[in-house]
């Protein structure tokens, strides 16, 4: 009977679309090993993968060369439609470990299967028995929470709120309600070029006593957090480095 491989949750760096880092400052050297020693993976995106593995050569040699490294990436909705990919999709990608071989998952930053779609594969893994080993690495939203100084012990991530301006406002005021009912820390984040607009929203939108904590460029030389109540947000505003990734996070008080 053939032994099957592991799903193998393979953090990455948080510095895309920055300054790259060196890999070791943010990664353990037995998760570089594993990466390198690895012939399938299921990706979020090909080509940051390959960059990533580039990176990883450096350190450590690839058991393979990268042109015989298989890189699969995950399955989507169909263009134009909302339609979830079928299960058989996600257990494709999954062939290769029940052949008995390691697949690592990896995403463009952080922690796969966090605020990712990798988790769908993770499930499909656990539906097919398939071990599943996460690999220590970073996660931008448990760094930006234990950053902010608000409740660590009781959180929830929110994801994205809506775009339009009359649905955020009313889904920041309904998340603050929340805060303060369950003494709750609420996390979420925004694209880039929009976190500016969300800053300003939050600030005008959420009570004087609600704490406000902020961090960008998680992991990065020039990244940093700012928790302060929403009254001395508005007294110094401040600024979020231009279309550097951030988490915001609320506690009402």
């Amino acid at each position: 009977m053939t032994t099957r491989g592991s799903l193998l949750l393979m953090p990455n760096t948080l510095d895309l679309g920055a300054e790259a880092c060196d890999l070791r400052d943010v990664l353990p050297d037995g998760v570089l090993r594993r990466a390198a020693a690895l012939s399938y993976w299921a990706a979020e995106d090909a080509r940051s993968t390959r960059a990533f593995l580039k990176r990883v050569a450096i350190i450590h040699p690839l058991a393979q060369t990268l042109q015989a490294t298989t890189i699969t990436e995950l399955p989507r909705a169909r263009k134009g439609t909302t339609d979830a990919p079928p299960a058989s999709a996600w257990r494709q990608l999954l062939q290769p470990a029940l052949a008995g071989h390691d697949v690592g998952l990896i995403s463009e930053a952080g922690l796969p299967a966090v605020a990712d779609p990798g988790a769908l594969l993770v499930a499909a893994a656990h539906d097919l028995g398939i071990p599943v080993c996460a690999m220590t690495g970073p996660s931008s939203i448990v760094l930006a929470l234990a950053s902010s100084g608000l409740n660590g012990q009781s959180f929830a991530f929110v994801g994205y709120v809506p775009q339009e301006p009359g649905a955020r406002d009313a889904r920041l005021r309904e998340l603050e309600a929340l805060s303060r009912r369950l003494r709750q820390t609420q996390l979420m984040i925004e694209t880039p070029y929009r976190n500016e607009a969300l800053l300003k929203a939050l600030i005008t939108e959420l009570a004087p006593s609600t704490q406000l904590s902020v961090s960008w460029g998680l992991t990065l030389t020039a990244g940093g957090t700012r928790s302060n109540s929403v009254a001395e947000w508005r007294q110094r505003p401040g600024d979020i480095p231009e279309r550097c990734p951030a988490v915001f996070a609320l506690l009402a008080r």
